[in-house]
């Protein structure tokens, strides 16, 4: 399809927008409300324009502050808090040019380029140092290059873990480095081929013996044949030592961020769910995550609710598909996902803060926030609540939302691979008083 006809379809995609709104239904939680299913010529498509933010900052609750602690990053995506506090970036730009198979491939395609950042990706790790410990992160360095969109990071120990595109990969590291002290060694190769989704989510067992690894879906629902999605949607657990693997669970469309509860070593995973069945399903989700379960795709949807494009269909995998805990609502684009601490403040102390890089697939964009959830006896406990907003305006986004990190010290780490910048919020700490004034 040339530009001129391609700029046309686009152009009619823009007119249906116009036509209205998308209804928001009562998505969140264990009992989301799912809607009939809406199939047409093109789906609901529109994404927000990128724009700078000037003299403007994200908005976080009253009693926190939010600083931009690294700015011209190369598409920073996911960070990582190392024992003395400094911080990682991975950044990178994956993916291949998968061949279109339809025309609302290029359709879709080109709408969501258009909310992306244009600056080419980093494939590299920079790490930033706060030496004096007041928030501001004046040291900046790179720690290691010449990866292939690095993506997920763990630590263990002296091991550094990086899930490049292509392969899962070990630095040694000694706390207070600021540089790799050689080229990474290779633990295991990951599915690279077409890497439709190509990011790739870690997260490393309490015991440091395994590693998890979420490796999305080569299509929206199995339109390429389910040959190309051989060891996809899915999470490997992979030995550390060895590189072993093998499915830990199954049928998850794209896991695109992983971590384990701290106390209690359960995995939990966000899940970005599958596109074009309407603007309101299928509801993106944040799970536990079970040994050996599966989770529907591509064959049914939040449970047993089948997806009618998949042919040939399994009705057993649909017997056989486990509900999500937790649903985030449709479209939202999960991306990001860390466990809290008690220093994050009273209303923030037990749950998880989510980083949603926000939708495509509806006339009216969701997203483009960070949320938190709140736990209560380490399981998800009401309805979710806005962290840091303000990456959409009115016509436009600022930002978007990617990883998300918490500081044990009391402080939430947010990248933002629109706007290339690394944001930090913290509570606002109450000044020590003044000593008082000695009597001559």
């Amino acid at each position: 399809m040339n530009r001129i006809k391609l700029s046309s379809a686009v152009a009619a995609v823009g007119l249906l927008a116009a036509c209205g709104g998308d209804p928001d239904p009562s998505q969140y939680g264990p009992n989301p409300e799912l809607p009939a299913q809406q199939r047409g010529l093109l789906p609901s498509m529109a994404v927000a324009s990128p724009a700078g933010w000037g003299d403007q900052r994200p908005t976080v609750p009253q009693g926190y502050t939010i600083t931009a602690i690294a700015t011209d990053l190369k598409v920073p995506r996911q960070a990582l808090i190392l024992p003395n506090g400094d911080i990682l970036i991975a950044e990178g730009k994956g993916g291949k040019d998968a061949p279109a198979l339809r025309p609302k491939d290029f359709i879709a395609g080109y709408v969501m380029e258009q909310g992306s950042s244009t600056t080419e990706g980093g494939d590299r790790l920079t790490l930033l140092r706060d030496a004096d410990g007041d928030g501001r992160y004046e040291g900046r360095a790179v720690f290691a290059e010449n990866l292939n969109a690095p993506y997920g990071l763990a630590l263990s120990g002296n091991a550094l873990y990086v899930a490049n595109q292509d392969a899962l990969v070990r630095f040694d590291y000694q706390p207070g480095q600021i540089r790799a002290s050689g080229p990474p060694v290779t633990v295991t190769s990951l599915p690279a081929e077409i890497n439709h989704h190509w990011t790739k989510a870690l997260a490393v067992s309490p015991d440091g013996r395994r590693l998890y690894v979420g490796i999305g879906s080569n299509s929206n629902v199995g339109e390429r044949g389910m040959a190309v999605e051989e060891n996809r949607a899915m999470i490997w657990e992979v030995d550390a030592a060895t590189g072993f693997h093998r499915p830990f669970a199954t049928g998850l469309r794209n896991p695109t961020a992983l971590a384990v509860q701290p106390g209690i070593g359960q995995l939990w995973a966000v899940v970005n769910e599958r596109d074009e069945l309407g603007p309101n399903l299928v509801p993106d989700y944040l799970t536990s995550v079970r040994q050996g379960a599966f989770y529907g795709w591509p064959y049914a949807y939040w449970g047993q609710n089948e997806d009618p494009r998949v042919r040939p269909q399994d009705p057993q995998k649909v017997a056989a598909t486990i509900r999500p805990d937790y649903s985030l609502g449709s479209h939202h684009a999960p991306l990001g996902l860390a466990f809290s601490v008690p220093a994050m403040g009273a209303n923030f102390a037990e749950g998880v803060f989510i980083g949603e890089h926000g939708s495509w697939n509806r006339n009216t964009p969701v997203g483009y926030r960070v949320v938190f959830v709140p736990f209560r006896n380490g399981r998800p406990a009401g309805a979710p609540i806005e962290f840091a907003t303000g990456f959409l305006g009115e016509d436009a986004a600022r930002g978007r939302p990617v990883g998300v990190a918490v500081d044990p010290r009391g402080a939430l780490i947010i990248v933002d691979d629109l706007s290339n910048t690394v944001w930090r919020v913290a509570p606002v700490r109450p000044q020590a008083a003044a000593a008082p004034a000695s009597v001559q």
